[in-house]
């Protein structure tokens, strides 16, 4: 039935939460942050995962610009843990996105169900993350060679959910949306965008989250995904 797979990167394959994690506690260890103040790596990174969840929400929602996400992000994780954001004197943002992208951690069986999946369908990413990062992520995952085509926000001139980037996935991959599919965790950027095209999907949902208009499958594990193809 299908034949082009188009998958989300960050939270559905990239185990976004853990090289972050393992990002900000060398951050953390590097810079002594301990010394301004804030308890813990834990809760450095904590508040820091929350507020970034949020701001990439907005992003997607069109409020706010990726410069802003690169500019505001650690001066508001300061300010949430009461740090003054002034007395910290190193581009926390630069180090992190050094450190970031070179984390090679995918999320549980995501290797498996790529392998699972390789020769019998042409997979693609479809990503609202910066292009040059999102290419270091999946060449430190060792996951590139999967995909036959990258999709970004910035060659697309258009992000998820806005039609316009399933649109160009299409068109750049000579896939129908008959033969198509979207696999992600994003339920309004990845599920809803996709639907509002006509693209079968897969809300990769481990967390169980209700949602009042189904996808075209909800699946808790990427075991289940071996079921679905």
């Amino acid at each position: 039935m299908y034949k082009h797979l188009f998958f989300d990167l960050d939270h559905t394959l990239w185990d976004f939460d853990r090289n972050s994690a393992e990002s900000l506690t060398e951050l953390f260890e590097t810079f002594r942050l301990s010394d301004l103040g804030i308890p813990s790596a834990e809760e450095f990174s904590r508040h820091f995962i929350a507020i970034n969840r949020q701001l990439w929400a907005d992003y997607d929602k069109n409020r706010i610009e990726h410069s802003y996400i690169r500019k505001h992000r650690f001066p508001l994780v300061f300010q949430s843990l009461g740090v003054d954001e002034a007395t910290v004197h190193t581009d926390l943002n630069a180090e992190y996105l050094r450190l970031l992208p070179r984390k090679p951690h995918l999320l549980d069986s995501a290797r498996e169900i790529l392998d699972y999946l390789k020769g019998r369908y042409t997979m693609h990413i479809i990503t609202n993350g910066f292009a040059e990062i999102q290419a270091i992520k999946m060449d430190s995952a060792e996951i590139a060679h999967y995909f036959t085509h990258v999709i970004t926000s910035e060659n697309a001139n258009a992000k998820k959910p806005d039609p316009l980037v399933f649109q160009y996935a299409l068109e750049i991959s000579g896939a129908t949306t008959s033969e198509s599919l979207m696999i992600g965790d994003n339920y309004e950027a990845d599920i809803m965008g996709a639907k509002g095209v006509g693209l079968d999907t897969v809300f990769y949902n481990p967390q169980a989250i209700a949602v009042d208009d189904q996808p075209t499958y909800d699946i808790r594990h990427w075991k289940e995904l071996m079921a679905i193809l």
